[in-house]
């Protein structure tokens, strides 16, 4: 899809997701086939719901047919959310990952590879981390700027063990 039909999807349908106090998070037109589709991926603070996204859905669809944004010939609209593997790019991103499981690809500067970590708090400049321990070992801390991430992701997690009131007290008196 070229930049000028993006910038053109994105400024048409922003304010609708926006009206909905929603955030616009992706626009992507495929190829499938002989077939277009137009993917638009939705999220907020609290996330969405089906309900949430089948308004949006309704809503998106009118105002493309009313315009010439998507041109002639058909096409299907997807709309959804980030899913359970959100990728984490703006800062939003990351306050919506507190006390998520994240993976992150490090830039070359601070040292490359990956890092497997809790988001415990997100500031302006970066994150504060807990590195889980290995075999037995207990966690660790660790501060990482935004600067130093290449990439990240949330993890899904399935034996995760929730956090007592007890524990969540202690740890806000450390």
């Amino acid at each position: 899809m070229s930049t000028t039909q993006s910038e053109r999807l994105r400024e048409l349908l922003e304010p609708l997701v926006s009206s909905k106090d929603l955030d616009l998070e992706e626009i992507e037109v495929a190829s499938v086939g002989r077939k277009r589709v137009l993917r638009v991926v939705i999220d907020s603070d609290e996330g969405v719901d089906l309900d949430e996204i089948a308004e949006v859905s309704r809503a998106l669809s009118e105002k493309l047919d009313e315009t010439d944004a998507m041109g002639e010939g058909e096409y299907t609209l997807e709309v959804g959310s980030p899913g359970a593997e959100r990728p984490l790019k703006e800062h939003r991103h990351f306050v919506r990952a507190t006390d998520r499981l994240a993976r992150f690809w490090l830039t070359p500067d601070a040292g490359g590879g990956e890092l497997v970590a809790r988001i415990l708090k997100v500031d302006d400049e970066g994150l504060d981390l807990e590195v889980p321990g290995v075999k037995g070992r207990k966690a660790t801390s660790r501060r990482l700027a935004f600067t130093d991430i290449a990439k990240a992701r949330v993890e899904i997690e399935f034996s995760r063990k929730s956090k007592s009131a007890e524990d969540i007290e202690n740890a806000e008196e450390a």
